[in-house]
């Protein structure tokens, strides 16, 4: 029996609900941000989610958030998300990466080894509207740019650069085919090209009359050029094999892993944390391992075949999700010299399920996994998911270094913030394209700068809220409220 498919909307009706959303929710209407009647308290949000997450390694949770407002908003995505539920939303729903703050973008390889940029945490995806990633995005770009001391027009300059490269970002894909948008990615000729026009830009600007600022900026755009080339020399040389240098330790011919406490904690360590022997440790970890790879494609899990454990530990990651349930795993190829680190984050309910609704996928690591292929132009050949031991707790699995690196945003002048402000609004535009409807979404933005401003203003007053919640937090631990481990 045949099925009847649903018709599908033309250009014309997907253009006019962009338009008649763009009726209801002016996009200047996500200008003036006040927070909501009964804000929740943001201690109270951060004490909720230590509820769930491993004791000791709370105090390092917060210790990382307390060194700047930075770091703080970095760990704040559950006080962010309950603000942004009673903002204004167009109604225009994508897949959203939920914790799209600057730090979030990086580098990696793709399957072919290819370095790439995109997105590359994706704890806290789900569907939603996507001024959500939008405003946490910008929001970003403005306290990054004050933790850094920029003048407020260099501060306000990187944060719009960021809306405005999202908005045309859209208004191109809207313009695009559909295999056109799902094959389109920044891949590290792509970046290359436009550090290096940007140089050549100052360049031209610094020889013709633009006097002494022009000239700065012409020895910044250089200086942040050498900056990005190093940093992708050392992305290149990240993989397992230097992991293991880092990470490993050669013990009567065979290496395992270093004990490193309370960062990284061996399995033959970890009796005390999960009441399990160092000889039932290993064990639960071959029996996760088969039922990871049950969740990869055939020839992935032919690969693996290749690989056996040798060691295990926990091993603490990030800023928002330090105590939540992280491990690496060690494994040998042909022998010690032919590593792979696997790298195992447990998987908590999305910090936007209690306003948007709870996922389509019943396992936490399933979420994370799905919603990263559908966002990323290219994933982790190792992505996959199980459950845990305890089964109510939900984990995926990637590779722990695969050619991975992260801009040293506090290092960055304004006119480098700018312009990386540029690629991660094309960058989450693209994703939000794959997704959403870029047609519809793009009719919605307009092609003026009233969104740009908008959110502009919204990034400033909420990165004053920002301010006022890490002072709020800070005096918790001031007060022995919270408790926070310097340094670690």
């Amino acid at each position: 029996m045949a099925t009847q498919q649903a018709a599908r909307p033309s250009l014309g009706e997907r253009r006019a609900r962009g338009e008649q959303a763009r009726a209801q929710v002016p996009p200047s209407g996500h200008a003036g941000w006040v927070p909501a009647a009964g804000r929740p308290d943001p201690v109270a949000l951060l004490e909720e989610q230590d509820s769930t997450r491993e004791p000791d390694l709370v105090p390092v949770r917060h210790g990382r958030m307390l060194v700047s407002p930075f770091t703080f908003y970095r760990g704040a995505a559950k006080i962010m998300a309950a603000d942004l539920s009673d903002t204004p939303v167009a109604g225009l729903e994508v897949q959203l990466c939920g914790d799209a703050h600057l730090s979030n973008f990086g580098v990696f390889a793709s399957p072919e080894r290819q370095l790439m940029f995109d997105l590359n945490d994706f704890d806290e995806t789900l569907p939603g509207p996507f001024e959500y990633d939008v405003k946490r995005m910008t929001a970003s770009f403005t306290i990054a740019a004050r933790h850094n001391g920029f003048s407020k027009a260099d501060t306000r300059a990187a944060t719009l650069a960021s809306v405005t490269a999202y908005r045309e970002a859209i208004a191109g894909f809207a313009e695009q085919g559909t295999m056109d948008i799902w094959y389109a990615r920044m891949d590290e000729n792509q970046v290359t090209a436009a550090v290096r026009g940007m140089v050549a830009d100052t360049s031209k600007q610094a020889k013709g009359a633009g006097g002494k600022r022009a000239k700065r900026q012409a020895k910044l755009a250089m200086q942040a050029a050498k900056r990005a080339k190093r940093g992708r020399d050392k992305a290149v040389a990240r993989d397992s094999l230097q992991a293991l240098s880092k990470l490993g330790e050669l013990v009567g011919g065979s290496y395992r892993i270093v004990s490193q406490p309370p960062i990284v904690v061996p399995a033959r360590e970890l009796a005390a944390t999960y009441g399990l022997s160092a000889d039932d440790v290993m064990p639960v970890i071959e029996d996760q391992f088969r039922a990871y790879r049950a969740t990869l494609p055939d020839d992935r899990r032919k690969l693996l075949e290749g690989y056996e454990i040798v060691d295990a530990a926990r091993k603490v990651v990030g800023v928002g999700s330090v105590g939540t349930r992280a491990f690496i795993v060690l494994l040998q190829g042909r022998d010690p010299q032919d590593p792979l680190f696997l790298q195992i984050k447990e998987a908590t309910a999305s910090v936007l399920e209690p306003h948007l609704g709870k996922s389509r996928y019943r396992q936490h690591g399933e979420r994370v996994v799905q919603g990263q292929r559908m966002m990323q132009a290219a994933s982790d050949i190792f992505l996959g998911w199980t459950k845990g031991l305890d089964v109510r707790r939900h984990y995926y699995w990637r590779q722990l270094r695969d050619m991975k690196g992260s801009a040293l945003v506090e290092e960055m002048p304004p006119i480098a913030l700018t312009f990386y402000a540029q690629l991660c609004g094309w960058t989450l535009a693209r994703a939000h394209a794959r997704s959403g409807d870029p047609v519809a979404i793009a009719a919605y933005l307009g092609d003026s700068a009233a969104f740009d401003k908008a959110i502009a203003d919204f990034a400033r007053r909420y990165a004053d809220q920002n301010d006022k919640d890490y002072q709020q937090f800070a005096a918790a631990v001031r007060g022995g409220q919270l408790q926070a481990a310097a340094g670690a």
